[in-house]
């Protein structure tokens, strides 16, 4: 067996609120997006419908989001699981610092820009789903 890529798929509350987060705080962009009639894959999220799922991607990472009852309708085991999770998805990037201010002014769970004991220089936010996003550059 070949691995080819990991997508993680987050459960959300709001498909739509998820997919703007994500494109103003971090730059993603729509892939495609289904409405909770699930008639049909859709590249723009429109206003006056709901959603439950959607894919995103910025450079070479890829998210997906699925509305909870729909998560929790297709893995029935993820029935009692609290939404957040106990991991982390760490993401190397380029120009920390700036990404690091960016943030600092749009999400309100951040922590401080440090530079680890294995070389990395890395902070953590936490989404509006309360997943926990890290970001890190080999330290110069």
């Amino acid at each position: 067996m070949k691995i080819l890529k990991l997508t993680p798929n987050f459960e959300v509350k709001s498909v739509e609120e998820t997919v703007a987060f994500y494109q103003s705080v971090l730059g993603f962009s729509l892939v495609m997006a289904v409405p909770d009639t699930q008639d049909g894959i859709e590249q723009v999220i429109s206003k006056d419908k709901n959603y439950v799922y959607a894919l995103v991607k910025k450079d070479e990472v890829e998210m997906m989001f699925q509305h909870t009852e729909s998560f929790r309708q297709d893995l029935h085991f993820a029935k009692s699981n609290v939404m957040g999770a106990s991991v982390s998805f760490y993401m190397e990037v380029d120009h920390i610092e700036e990404l690091h201010a960016f943030v600092q002014e749009k999400v309100k769970k951040v922590t401080r820009l440090k530079t680890t004991w294995y070389g990395m220089k890395e902070f953590y936010f936490k989404d509006i789903n309360d997943y926990i996003l890290g970001f890190a550059q080999k330290a110069k």
